[in-house]
């Protein structure tokens, strides 16, 4: 795929860090899986045979505990069932929303010496990916717009 996705930009990343650190933020994750799980040769005997749905489980499975400990949760999951608006040719295998209580805590995350080891599963795993950072804004209960 000539649009994959798998690591932030070093530019995207630094836009990331110059935002507020101090204020909640929801993570939008689209997810792509490979069909098997691709591993770099260092890692040859990690998942071997693994589909790439199966190595972001573990990925899940390694890197929840430090979600938890920065105070992640995820608000929102869901399964993709037509694109209604949009390149027909998109399709995400997961889709997701993660509550961090402000950017510093997924910076946290993301420089935890054990998350180094554990994305390495989410790497494998995924073909392609889009991870969108929002502002929570307040609902005023009648809004549509």
């Amino acid at each position: 795929m000539s649009d994959s996705y798998i690591d932030p930009s070093r530019a995207a990343f630094d836009l990331f860090k110059s935002l507020p650190r101090d204020v909640p933020i929801n993570m939008l994750n689209l997810l792509k899986f490979n069909a098997v799980a691709n591993y770099p040769a260092d890692h040859a005997n990690v998942g071997n045979n693994w589909s790439g749905e199966r190595a972001y489980q573990e990925y899940g499975r390694t890197s929840g505990p430090i979600f938890a400990r920065v105070g992640g949760s995820i608000i929102w999951r869901g399964s993709m069932e037509a694109m209604v608006i949009g390149p027909e040719d998109r399709y995400w295998d997961s889709a997701f929303i993660a509550y961090y209580p402000n950017s510093a805590a997924f910076l946290e995350m993301v420089t935890a010496p054990e998350y180094q080891i554990a994305v390495v599963n989410r790497q494998a795993a995924i073909r392609t990916s889009r991870l969108i950072r929002f502002k929570p804004l307040e609902l005023n209960g009648a809004e549509f717009a």
